[in-house]
């Protein structure tokens, strides 16, 4: 019975937590979409937008198209599906594999909400890709990045004994996320305040799932658990 408790307990806090931070984003994307023009910030994010589209240059171009695909959509799904299995293979518990679900089927679902619901404008200026229809209010680039990497870098910072290999993904799990920031910006498809929306949806939701699921962590499979 303590267990279903603490397993009820842990699926309502991921929900409320996932409610509370799809709203706090929710009112925040309604604010950028519909009331930010000529005040600082927004002069700031059209004119970060048009520079990085004027200083474009060959090499630039496909070294973000690189980037971008770190952050795919078929790229986080295989690298999670991975992932998920891989940890369940490799310590034969549930725990960092629940995470792994948690992360980023919560992501997912929390940018999808907002992207129906926020309907901002991309960047008006040529892009390199082709544009999803979706809001540009968060980059989903980012937040996904946040949560894979970073998944990354918390499990392995649980099992791994060699230091520099977990200073190393933890390094991976701060750059790329920026990287990948940067890069949609280049590319003409984000905003800086759609990044820094992506981040905060992405850290927030790495941080409350990693809490939820820690009492799992030293439960293992089998008949005991």
């Amino acid at each position: 019975m303590s267990k279903r408790r603490s397993r009820w307990s842990t699926f309502v806090f991921l929900v409320g937590a996932g409610l509370l931070l799809f709203v706090v984003l929710l009112l925040v994307g309604f604010a950028i979409s519909r009331y930010l023009g000529d005040d600082a910030l927004g002069r700031l994010d059209r004119r970060l937008a048009r520079y990085l589209a004027r200083n474009r240059s060959g090499e630039l171009n496909q070294t973000t198209e690189i980037l971008s695909y770190l952050a795919e959509t078929t790229t986080v799904a295989g690298l999670g599906v991975l992932l998920f299995f891989g940890a369940r293979l490799a310590w034969k518990r549930w725990g960092d594999s629940l995470l792994v679900l948690a992360a980023l089927a919560g992501e997912v679902a929390i940018f999808l909400g907002l992207t129906a619901l926020v309907d901002r404008n991309r960047p008006m200026v040529d892009r390199l890709d082709v544009a999803p229809p979706t809001s540009s209010f968060p980059s989903g680039h980012v937040a996904a990045a946040v949560v894979l990497y970073g998944v990354v870098a918390i499990i392995a910072s649980r099992h791994l004994r060699n230091r520099a290999a977990i200073v190393l993904l933890w390094l991976v799990a701060i750059v790329v996320p920026l990287a990948v920031g940067a890069s949609r910006m280049y590319r003409g498809m984000h905003y800086l305040t759609d990044v820094m929306g992506g981040g905060v949806l992405g850290t927030v939701w790495l941080t409350v799932s990693t809490r939820a699921l820690a009492p799992f962590r030293s439960r293992r499979s089998g008949r005991g658990g």
